[in-house]
């Protein structure tokens, strides 16, 4: 019977081949973005971030936790959504969503500005990542618990919502032009990229102060 420990160690169990998957996943979609195949890298965006639910189901349900399955599995989410988020920053129509087709026609100043995704945004995004990504290893290095917080999976719920909502527009934009696309998409598009600004930023900070208090709660290391 494989005890806890030799469990711990075993690299090839259904959890960890799904994070596998989702970082092959992603690099094919980023390999077709170039080529404005949106239509297949939404599909392939779908399919990676459902593995990302699955493998975290399974692993708890079956008790197929790894520490392979720790490093690689939110290093393979950040891949998914950080490489998207900046591959999305060099497409300019994703920049210049406005709410409203004919701004003219509307009568309303404010629908001439562009409301998309800014590269300021991706730089909070990855900056986020990263940070925290470094904070779990200084911390867990200690011995402390990092273990994600329910902000931290609501940002990551509604990444994978808005990412594939920027592949729809791209999608209708190029069959059908501006005027083709929905008012509703534009507008849930441009809503929810504020939403995960907002919450990627605010999960950081909370991730933050758990740090502090978890160091502060460690016994210091003799110099």
């Amino acid at each position: 019977m494989t005890n806890e420990k030799d469990r711990s160690n075993d690299v090839w169990n259904v959890p960890n081949v799904l994070t596998m998957a989702r970082i092959v996943l992603a690099l094919v979609m980023f390999s077709l973005l170039p080529f404005e195949f949106y239509a297949t890298a939404l599909v392939l965006f779908i399919i990676a971030s459902l593995t990302d639910f699955l493998d975290g189901w399974w692993a708890r349900r079956f008790n197929q936790k790894t520490q392979f399955g720790r490093v690689m599995d939110p290093f393979a989410d950040k891949l998914l959504v950080c490489g998207t988020f900046i591959y999305f920053a060099a497409i300019p129509e994703l920049h210049d969503v406005r709410l409203f087709a004919n701004p003219d026609a509307c009568g309303c100043p404010m629908a001439k500005i562009p409301l998309g995704l800014a590269t300021w945004m991706v730089v909070a995004i990855v900056f986020r990542e990263m940070f925290v990504t470094m904070l779990r290893s200084m911390v867990e290095a200690r011995g402390g618990d990092f273990s994600a917080k329910w902000v931290g999976k609501w940002k990551t719920t509604l990444q994978c919502v808005a990412l594939p909502l920027g592949f729809l527009y791209m999608i209708i934009l190029r069959r059908g032009g501006e005027e083709a696309i929905p008012f509703a998409l534009s507008a849930a598009f441009v809503v929810l990229l504020y939403a995960v600004v907002f919450l990627t930023l605010h999960s950081g900070w909370i991730y933050v102060k758990a740090a502090t208090t978890t160091r502060s709660e460690t016994p210091s290391e003799s110099k």
